[in-house]
């Protein structure tokens, strides 16, 4: 149990610096852009995970990283952050509750899927 803390500690390091790149872009989207929330939420989402697959493979996980691995990741993750973002759309929701429902979910989500899915076999 404790090397899946000390997984998860480093694991939600990194979701800080995928966070603060996922509310930038989705913000630059919807507010710049216009875009609606569903969008901006999966674009910024896919931007900031490659940026942590890649991060959390090398130091989280200290496994290989591969094409098929990352494309289920995006898929499942990338289809929560778009069903968030409609949600939020659907329910007039301020973007700020949509990207903080998001995050918030993903990062308990995101690292089960990692660690037992993506990731397994590797270090953490």
């Amino acid at each position: 149990m404790n090397a899946i803390w000390k997984g998860f500690l480093t694991y939600a390091l990194v979701g800080v610096a995928n966070t603060l790149i996922h509310w930038q872009i989705f913000f630059v989207l919807r507010v710049g852009a216009g875009l609606d929330q569903s969008t901006s939420n999966f674009v910024a989402f896919c931007v900031a995970a490659s940026f942590s697959f890649y991060v959390n493979a090398l130091y989280t996980f200290e496994a290989k990283r591969s094409v098929p691995r990352y494309v289920l990741f995006l898929c499942v993750m990338g289809a929560l952050s778009f069903i968030v973002g409609y949600l939020g759309d659907r329910w007039q929701l301020h973007g700020l509750l949509t990207v903080t429902a998001f995050s918030l979910v993903s990062l308990v989500i995101g690292f089960l899927l990692s660690r037992f899915v993506v990731f397994r076999g590797g270090r953490a």
